[in-house]
């Protein structure tokens, strides 16, 4: 949630899942822009509504000790799903002159987490109070330009304690089918990323600005030709449908991930699959 309200985060929280959404994605200042701590609105979510959350943990912002308190307390709350990347660098962001932590990367962070699940703190030490019960997932960019150089990092972070793979928004269906068959030998279940768009606009930014976001020249061409307003919206949630109908026979789940807070749109893109 952005500024000091999450009351409209919220109630699209509890609007998705009072309409079947299983579980709620909270991100770690995504693009590296200041936002509400994730794990104080996790707090809200479980305290108010009882949603158990999956919580974005990103090396960027913290130290190893913030990072081990950071785990600490996320647990201490009830918090039970972790998404650990590296996070964005902070030139991305709005405040481009904010210090890179990265104290431990994606993997780093991974092999911490698991290493608390057995009751062992970075030092090698007994964890007081006992062991963690985290389950991690990690991302996966089926659009990076190494490909080889990713898959070889999913693999290091499978062997450091990934249990789950949540990739990136998808437009190119023959792509991701590309990833699948080469991460087969890892036996890792796949929730894949869908984000309906909204505009031409909407579509150009995210591929041009975001890091690790590929859109097809097909697909910004089909928004492009889509007049504005409306009708881009429903040609977003129509990509977004077709995106679904194509991989859902290949993966174990997918997270929507609506833009521009409207949450809404989840919605009407799981409504076309019922139909």
């Amino acid at each position: 949630a952005p500024g000091l309200d999450p009351s409209k985060a919220l109630a699209g929280a509890k609007m998705l899942l009072d309409s079947g959404v299983d579980i709620v994605n909270v991100a770690d200042a995504p693009r590296a822009m200041a936002r509400m701590s994730n794990i104080a609105f996790c707090s809200l979510l479980l305290e108010r509504y009882g949603i158990q959350p999956i919580l974005h943990v990103c090396g960027r912002d913290r130290n190893l000790l913030a990072q081990m308190a950071h785990l600490l307390g996320a647990h201490a709350i009830g918090i039970r799903n972790l998404v650990i990347i590296t996070g964005d660098p902070p030139k991305v962001g709005d405040y481009p002159e904010a210090t890179a932590v990265y104290d431990l990367d994606a993997i780093g962070l991974l092999q911490m987490a698991s290493n608390m699940n057995r009751g062992v703190d970075p030092a090698g030490k007994p964890l007081p109070g006992g062991k963690t019960s985290f389950l991690l997932a990690t991302g996966l960019e089926p659009g990076a330009a190494d490909l080889d150089k990713e898959l070889a990092r999913l693999q290091k972070k499978r062997e450091a304690g990934a249990e789950l793979i949540m990739t990136q928004p998808i437009f190119q269906t023959d792509l991701l089918e590309t990833v699948l068959r080469r991460i087969e030998h890892l036996e890792m279940p796949v929730l894949v990323g869908v984000l309906p768009l909204v505009s031409y606009k909407n579509a150009e930014f995210l591929h041009n600005e975001v890091p690790g976001m590929q859109i097809p020249e097909v697909i910004r061409e089909r928004m492009r030709k889509t007049p504005g307003g409306e009708a881009a919206r429903k040609e977003g949630v129509k990509i977004a449908r077709e995106m679904l109908f194509a991989v859902r026979e290949r993966v174990q789940g997918a997270y929507l991930m609506p833009p521009l807070g409207r949450y809404e749109l989840a919605l009407e893109v799981l409504d076309g699959l019922k139909r």
